[in-house]
């Protein structure tokens, strides 16, 4: 699966455009769209290197997706999880229980544990808490 231009939107609303590279809430160093690898401090691109590196991020997380998930998604259910992913990294997903209840076929209870995820250095993050209602919601799209 890929991602929809709806998912992709949403990502792109909640880590906001930043050209020139700055340090997360979580203290690593950030640019673009949320893109984190390789990003050193006064780094400064483009919007369109903006939009390449966020494309070529959400790439490694739908081929994650694919291969970690192994009941149907929606289309909504794909891109909440993209932009979960996106947000917290693959390896937190990967040992989640959100990703064994969802292979476990229970996607309610999946969609609920994203709520948990709504912390920065263990404290909770009106943002996070924000986003996580969001992408629960567009996950649980699929069950009305």
């Amino acid at each position: 699966m890929k991602i929809s231009d709806r998912g992709l939107e949403l990502i792109m609303s909640f880590e906001g455009l930043q050209l020139e590279a700055y340090q997360c809430q979580a203290k690593v160093w950030t640019i673009g769209y949320g893109h984190t690898k390789d990003v050193k401090e006064k780094d400064k691109i483009s919007k369109d290197k903006a939009i390449e590196l966020l494309l070529e991020d959400i790439e490694k997380f739908e081929n994650y997706i694919s291969i970690s998930v192994h009941v149907d998604l929606k289309q909504c259910e794909f891109d909440a999880l993209v932009s979960f992913c996106f947000n917290v990294g693959k390896f937190a997903f990967k040992n989640s229980t959100l990703l064994k209840k969802l292979n476990n076929n229970q996607y309610k209870e999946a969609a609920d544990e994203l709520l948990r995820w709504n912390k920065v250095r263990g404290f909770e993050n009106k943002g996070l808490i924000k986003r996580r209602f969001i992408e629960r919601d567009l996950f649980l799209e699929a069950l009305r």
